[in-house]
């Protein structure tokens, strides 16, 4: 009478392997579950613009005065101000607000700045405190500007 002896080295080999694709299906199931938010809705059409906006940018860095803005805690205001070069200009655009910690807060509204020196004021008592950017993109004549900032609200 002859014993055989098993080894268990195939059925381990078979088990690793197993193991190893239940943990690759777990793992592309809970990638597909994962929510991708991108950072705005038109993120792609954003990047195609994207030439325009460095030349916009490196046009308002040449300015011979800075766009200047100003965040006044103890009033709650937000000042901002062309340089006087633009003065007797038209000028429009939208200033956007963007809160990186919540998509939901974003908010755009119309650059309408007036007076002499080209200004506009707002009031940001209604704004959730935390860090804010805003940009600015505005059109003075025929040129393109823009600016980006970030607050502290």
């Amino acid at each position: 009478m002859t014993t055989t002896k098993r080894t268990l080295w195939p059925y381990a080999i078979i088990a690793a392997f197993v193991l190893f694709a239940s943990y690759i299906g777990f793992m592309v199931q809970q990638a597909m579950r994962t929510s991708v938010d991108l950072v705005s809705d038109d993120y792609y059409q954003q990047e195609l613009a994207y030439q325009q906006r460095i030349e916009s940018v490196a046009r308002t860095a040449a300015l011979p005065a800075p766009v200047v803005v100003e965040y006044e805690a103890a009033t709650q205001r937000l000042t901002l101000q062309l340089p006087p070069s633009m003065a007797g200009q038209a000028v429009e655009g939208t200033l956007h607000f963007f809160r990186p910690s919540d998509k939901q807060l974003d908010f755009k509204l119309p650059f309408e700045p007036t007076g002499t020196p080209h200004q506009q004021e707002l009031n940001t008592s209604k704004l959730k405190p935390g860090r804010w950017q805003l940009r600015l993109d505005f059109k003075a004549g025929t040129q393109q500007y823009y600016l980006e900032k970030e607050l502290s609200i």
